[in-house]
């Protein structure tokens, strides 16, 4: 007889429920700002980047966290510039939620040599160490073992700071994401596994590919403090990531946090309509009413933090930065030809 299945994360799977206001009892007002304008900002960004994509002037792949903003601004919000972060394939809202500056990133996925990677790596290649982001790098499940690595290293260091690593549910189903829970349990490392479960990998939902819908069984399996939270609630997310970081930075051990959300566009691309070339047949309108962004100006209009007018003028000060970063992007000139092999191969040899 064929066990029931049964949803693991409850109705966080679903659109239904969970459309309540951002929790965010106790929190400065400045501190919601904040969030908010990050939050804001990462959509209207990748809004801009859809838009240069829908009209080929980025020709480089773009995979877009729109609806996912508040995982990845919850969980920066907790961290500082002494630790190591990480990123995936989808990781432009991780460059942005820790700080890292709008005109380098659009500079970057227009390939100019004012990009973060100097113009080389396009929208999956984002680094910013000032801001913390170590890199981001797009083959599947490639930067969890880094981020073990470099949790190594500031242990033997002696550095009271922690590893992040960025990764969504379908990179849970790679070798590497076992082998680094166990290698990170085993040797008490201070690395902050961050699953984005946007319940997809590429058009394949988790229900057609894994017996259950929650990656935070396998952090129970290695013996790792985790939690399960809704991930479109930025308050929540904030919370439970102040909660587990403080975890690994006393005790050195690792922790795992699961934000369960949903993306708005197709895997990669700016289609809402489709994914990876198939027709999306998923309730999405549903999905948007948990709109995270929504949420929390919900929130704030009730607590009094923020009037109708001071949103507008976020907007508006958004939308004046995005303007002045494109034309900075737009103006930028591409790499020199002769850099291109200079950065590979180098033209010192040791005798």
């Amino acid at each position: 007889m064929t066990a029931k299945r049964e949803s693991m994360i409850g109705l966080l799977n679903t659109p239904d429920g969970h459309r309540e206001p951002a929790h965010v009892g106790g929190r400065e007002r400045n501190q919601l700002l904040d969030w908010y304008h990050k939050m804001l900002l990462i959509r209207r960004t990748e809004e801009v980047i859809a838009g240069m994509v829908e009209s080929g002037e980025a020709v480089c792949p773009c995979h877009l966290a729109i609806g996912q903003e508040a995982a990845a601004v919850g969980v920066a919000s907790a961290l500082n510039s002494g630790d190591r972060s990480f990123g995936a394939h989808r990781s432009h809202s991780h460059y942005l939620a820790l700080g890292a500056p709008v005109r380098r990133l659009l500079a970057e996925v227009l390939g100019k040599e004012t990009g973060c990677s100097r113009g080389y790596g396009g929208s999956m290649h984002l680094r910013a160490p000032e801001f913390g982001l170590v890199g981001t790098v797009p083959i599947v499940g490639a930067t969890i073992a880094i981020a073990v690595g470099a949790a190594l290293a500031l242990k033997r260091d002696g550095r009271n700071a922690v590893a992040i690593s960025f990764l969504g549910d379908g990179a849970s189903e790679e070798g590497i994401f076992h082998e680094s829970l166990n290698l990170a349990a085993s040797m008490s490392l201070p690395v902050f596994f961050v699953v984005e479960n946007n319940l997809y990998a590429s058009h394949l939902h988790i229900d057609l590919r894994q017996p259950a819908n929650s990656i935070a069984r396998f952090a129970v399996a290695h013996c790792i403090e985790s939690a399960v939270v809704d991930g479109n609630d930025v308050g929540l997310v904030a919370t439970q990531t102040e909660r587990l970081v403080d975890i690994a930075r006393t005790t050195g051990k690792p922790v795992l946090l699961e934000a369960v959300t949903y993306r708005w566009r197709g895997h990669v691309g700016h289609r809402e309509d489709s994914d990876v070339g198939v027709e999306r047949k998923d309730n999405l309108p549903e999905w948007k009413k948990r709109d995270p962004i929504a949420r929390l100006r919900t929130s704030m209009l009730a607590r009094g933090d923020i009037t109708a007018d001071d949103c507008d003028a976020i907007s508006l000060r958004i939308e004046r930065d995005l303007i002045e970063s494109l034309e900075f992007a737009r103006n930028s000139s591409y790499p020199a030809m002769e850099d291109m092999t200079r950065i590979v191969y180098s033209d010192r040899f040791d005798q």
